[in-house]
């Protein structure tokens, strides 16, 4: 009768082992899964920064682009499409706080014939002394554009019909006062002005028309004068 009870008792102890082993190898496993997770973790993360990284530069890239799609390579100012956003913004901005502006359109005079005697090299020189004497007469608000060409825009706040007229005035007789030299010659170009008035019933296409037509009505004016005086130095 003993010898039952022996194998009873040894019977026993094994189990006791097997579950033993079993809750150890139990309690063992959720290590062993963190272990093998934690790299895959690691990688993730990694992966997520290289990525974050990534978007970061190739949106840095593309405001690079809108703005040289918006800006005139050789003078560094709006172009046409930069000057219409611009236009359009602020036209938007007039609708809802009741402001006002001015839209002069502004066109070189005799930049042809210079362009045809001394070459693009000196037009380019002209552009960019009329773009300078622009510049430095308007504020920082205002905006100063290249619709193409030899043709230039203005977007000035806050300006009457009369302030209008005398800063259009204004940036002819600047720009009639420049001169250069080329091939030992003393040349001179000009400018003829537009204005269309800006309010909160503007719109941004009408308003480039009527300030264009006002434009050429003003160049028609002074056809008179020289297409281009060249004097010997």
């Amino acid at each position: 009768m003993k010898k039952p009870k022996r194998a009873s008792a040894a019977k026993a102890k094994k189990g006791r082992k097997t579950s033993a082993g079993r809750s150890k190898a139990v309690s063992n496993r959720p290590a062993r899964l963190a272990s093998r997770r934690a790299p895959a973790a690691d990688d993730s993360k990694a992966t997520i920064r290289n990525l974050r990284g990534k978007l970061k530069a190739a949106l840095l890239r593309v405001s690079e682009l809108e703005a040289a799609a918006d800006t005139d390579f050789l003078l560094e100012i709006p172009n046409r499409r930069g000057f219409e956003r611009e236009l359009t913004r602020a036209i938007a901005y007039m609708k809802r706080y009741r402001a006002s502006g001015a839209l002069i359109v502004l066109d070189v005079d005799r930049l042809k014939p210079i362009n045809d005697s001394y070459g693009h090299a000196a037009g380019d020189v002209v552009l960019k002394a009329i773009v300078a004497t622009l510049t430095r007469q308007v504020r920082a608000s205002d905006v100063v554009g290249r619709l193409g060409g030899d043709e230039f825009a203005l977007l000035l706040w806050n300006l009457n019909e009369t302030d209008a007229k005398a800063k259009a005035a204004t940036f002819e007789q600047a720009i009639d006062e420049l001169s250069f030299d080329f091939r030992g010659q003393h040349v001179t170009a000009g400018a003829s002005a537009g204005i269309a008035l800006l309010g909160p019933h503007s719109d941004a296409g009408r308003a480039l028309e009527e300030a264009d037509a006002a434009m050429y009505v003003r160049k028609a004016r002074r056809r008179h004068e020289p297409r281009i005086r060249l004097i010997s130095s």
